[in-house]
């Protein structure tokens, strides 16, 4: 049900494989490749032609490169708070990363305030089962101070919907994640979008996915 490793635990992401260069920071997370072309299909429809694109928790950074890479005129402005990531994401670009995917930098979704005052739409996959309910809250506040009205913020992941899990796999996950934190686990997607109501967002569309996911589109209200 889970398809990147979040971006505060890089246990489920692995480093080089053994015998390339000691010095590559780059991590990789096998689902990554997996669900790329899925929510490739989704962002070309629902994102802008053109402006900047905010990537909240880009982990190892190879989402970042690839949907630069099938994005271009769009800028993808990945970010993330853990250093380690950080690096990846430097690293998978340094392998030829295309000019329209910028440096990534240190953003807390949590904190009140971001290193960012606007981006066209926003983007964050698979964070919000794997983080603590603030940094939910503090994704969508962050996403309504910088968006332009209509502006886009997209979510994937997996999600409970009336309060029923997608699937038996997803309670299983949840639990798990519950039992590593109290903190993390499954979000409903009702609450979801009573926080974005409250923060001048609406729910415009639930996309099923693959692995038992979904994409939630918000967009900022007039």
């Amino acid at each position: 049900p889970v398809d990147r490793g979040p971006p505060r635990d890089t246990r489920q992401a692995s480093p080089v494989p053994e015998g390339s260069d000691p010095g590559d920071a780059r991590l990789f997370a096998p689902a990554a490749e997996r669900n790329r072309l899925p929510i490739l299909e989704v962002l070309s429809r629902v994102l802008p032609d053109r402006g900047l694109v905010l990537e909240v928790a880009s982990g190892s950074g190879e989402h970042a490169l690839w949907f630069a890479m099938h994005l271009s005129p769009l800028v993808w402005q990945p970010s993330d708070p853990d250093p380690a990531c950080r690096r990846s994401i430097a690293g998978h670009a340094a392998g030829g990363g295309p000019a329209n995917l910028e440096a990534p930098f240190d953003l807390d979704a949590g904190a009140a305030d971001w290193p960012i005052e606007r981006a066209d739409a926003v983007a964050c996959i698979n964070m919000t089962h794997i983080a603590p309910w603030r940094a939910t809250e503090g994704l969508i506040a962050g996403a309504a101070r910088i968006l332009p009205p209509e502006g886009v913020l997209y979510l994937y992941g997996p999600y409970r919907r009336g309060g029923q899990h997608t699937a038996p796999s997803n309670a299983t996950f949840d639990a798990s994640l519950r039992a590593r934190n109290p903190d993390w686990g499954v979000r409903d997607v009702e609450a979801m979008a009573e926080v974005a109501e409250s923060r001048g967002m609406s729910l415009r569309e639930i996309v099923e996915m693959p692995a038992n996911n979904l994409s939630l589109i918000f967009t900022r209200q007039q």
